[in-house]
């Protein structure tokens, strides 16, 4: 379990947004599902644990806010790391382990690093042993790709939509165990009483019928919180906080929320149409030797990186983007220049079909033309705090998968690692759960007793009569964000910003909703709560960590110091957040010794 912590009293109001509604004694009709592991969210993490657990004898329930299938793991185009070695024998996953920990830039929870990079050759294996269709060498090996500040070539792929056949071989594994899957339910609380959990409060959002889920475990798998800021690469209505604030106000600690990654290649929506705006250029580009040019024609990053190039790490590569738009070097849309022309075309078009096609949609050709791009917010490496070995949180029966939790990745994340991430701790945590047992879910009289007043509350809240669509104010959230925690961050902004969420926070008792609890609105309302919740814990972390370390750059404490080699926890206490530090451990000998064997990248091999 995760180290020992404060204790504060945990507040089990619904949300902050529902919480300013009126209680009624009115108990709404709901229908009781009992399940011996419910998983919340369908995407990549979620589907494989409950494989790991239909492997095992026990039948767990999936269910997802979408369409079976439709989940974010599908925009994870690049690829997925493995140390495999398929071009460089010398590679391991010591290596790969020394690799993400200088990209976290060492407040990486070294027990999850360890874990992931030596268990992924094997998972890696056992996806091709499902079907999983990895672009293959001239010798038959796995092939692999270069991605950003990996010492040797390591990300294996499927062109340019590996995480699309990642989740379609995870799928069609789920069907052949006969996983049952329960799609459009909208989690809106889970149900706690501050030291277990016991189950969920849902919607489904085709019918408004409420689902009140008992199970003796809960596993989050519901992505992370990139969608908080208004040039993200997410769809709008995935990646909205929701498995963060529902663990966090289920009474689990969060961990550094203050990292946010932001990708340096997102399509720029003044060029392109505001459908696509931020939404993922894949790494795979500059993987495959694409070059970042300004609005002089210069290939400025030789000033930023001269050695890695445009395969520095992620922060390194963003906050020159930034910086060159900043100082009025970049084009009349908001971005520079990615340019793969100088590749032939057959190359182009076989390792990188799915941008091939899409600029081609939109009258580029790839091929012959670059593309204007712009950093975009991606991926959260903060979360949920969890064992690594085990998948739990502090709260008994609670577990966190995928993006939803925190500690692999530290102050940056490696790209190719948020796939392999998914698929080694869902292994993880279902493996945990059939060795110990799935144990009894009686849900006491009390707890189901608040759970079913919660519901009432969601019924007095929709019937609210306010003057705001939730829509406004989380397009006002999203501003904050852009503007205030954004790739530059200073006390006077973050401040600001805190202020400002706080003040939109306070503008919720003003919503209005048309159409019930299947609204578009009453969904968005849900996500705004998420959000709120969230959004202030990424400010206040912020504030709190006076260094800059990572994706987290501080322009009033522009140096990396070594007191704040820590990681900043977030507790939800009644009386508000309380934060709190601690150590983040040592990594094994094995790994100091790959740190120490100084490993990187060589660009040449792509010139």
């Amino acid at each position: 379990m995760p180290p020992e912590r404060p204790n504060p009293r945990w507040d089990q109001s619904p949300s902050s947004v529902i919480s300013e509604c009126e209680q009624t004694a009115r108990t709404s009709d709901y229908e009781h599902i009992t399940t011996p592991v419910l998983i919340i969210g369908a995407g990549a993490a979620g589907v494989r644990t409950a494989i790991e657990l239909a492997e095992h004898g026990i039948e767990p329930l999936v269910i997802g806010k979408r369409d079976h299938g439709d989940a974010h793991t599908t925009w994870a185009a690049g690829g997925i790391n493995a140390a495999l070695g398929s071009h460089d024998p010398d590679d391991d996953w010591r290596i790969h382990a020394a690799d993400t920990l200088q990209e976290g830039h060492f407040i990486n929870d070294p027990v999850a690093v360890e874990v992931v990079t030596e268990a992924m050759p094997e998972r890696l294996r056992e996806l091709a042993e499902w079907g999983m269709p990895f672009d293959r060498t001239n010798g038959g090996r796995i092939d692999q790709r270069y991605f950003g500040a990996q010492s040797f070539r390591r990300t294996a792929f499927v062109g340019d939509r590996t995480g699309k056949a990642l989740l379609d071989t995870l799928i069609e594994r789920a069907k052949s165990l006969h996983i049952p899957y329960r799609e459009n339910v909208l989690v809106t609380e889970l149900i706690s009483d501050g030291n277990r959990v016991y189950g969920a409060i849902a919607i489904d959002v085709e019918t408004g019928q409420f689902l009140l889920f008992e199970t003796a475990h809960v596993v989050l798998a519901a992505g992370g919180c990139s969608a908080l800021y208004g040039r993200h690469s997410s769809r709008d209505d995935e990646n909205t906080a929701d498995g963060p604030a529902l663990a966090y106000r289920a009474g689990a600690d969060l961990l550094d929320l203050e990292f946010v990654q932001f990708h340096p290649t997102g399509m720029v929506g003044d060029r392109y149409g505001e459908t696509w705006d931020g939404r993922l250029v894949t790494e795979a580009v500059r993987g495959e030797g694409g070059r970042l040019y300004n609005s002089h024609g210069e290939r400025f990053m030789k000033r930023y990186s001269p050695v890695q190039l445009e395969l520095d790490a992620r922060d390194v590569v963003a906050r020159a983007i930034a910086t060159e738009i900043d100082e009025g070097r970049g084009t009349d849309n908001g971005g520079v220049y990615l340019d793969i022309s100088h590749q032939d075309t057959a190359f182009i078009r076989e390792r990188l079909p799915r941008m091939f096609e899409r600029f081609q949609s939109l009258g580029v050709d790839i091929s012959e033309q670059p593309i204007e791009v712009a950093p975009t917010a991606h991926y959260s490496m903060g979360g949920v705090d969890i064992d690594w070995t085990t998948g739990r949180t502090a709260i008994d029966g609670l577990f966190a998968v995928g993006e939803t939790a925190a500690g692999l990745h530290g102050a940056n994340r490696l790209g190719g690692n948020s796939l392999a991430e998914t698929v080694v701790v869902g292994q993880i945590v279902g493996s945990h759960i059939a060795a110990h047992g799935v144990g009894e879910s009686t849900m006491p009289d009390g707890v189901l007793a608040d759970a079913e007043r919660t519901m009432s509350a969601l019924v007095s809240f929709v019937e609210s009569d306010g003057n705001v669509h939730p829509s406004a104010l989380i397009a006002d959230l999203r501003r904050v964000m852009d503007e205030h925690a954004g790739i530059f961050r200073d006390e006077r902004t973050l401040q600001q910003g805190l202020e400002m969420v706080n003040d939109i926070a306070d503008r919720t008792t003003t919503l209005r909703f048309t159409g019930g609890l299947t609204s578009e609105a009453f969904e968005l309302a849900i996500d705004l709560s998420y959000m709120l919740t969230v959004a202030e814990g990424v400010l206040r972390g912020a504030l709190k960590r006076k260094e800059s370390r990572g994706a987290h750059f501080r322009t009033d404490f522009p140096e990396t110091r070594k007191v704040w080699q820590k990681n900043i926890l977030s507790a939800h206490a009644n009386t508000g957040s309380t934060l709190w530090c601690r150590e983040p451990g040592r990594p094994s000998s094995a790994i100091e010794s790959a740190i120490d064997e100084g490993y990187e990248l060589e660009y040449h091999h792509l010139e």
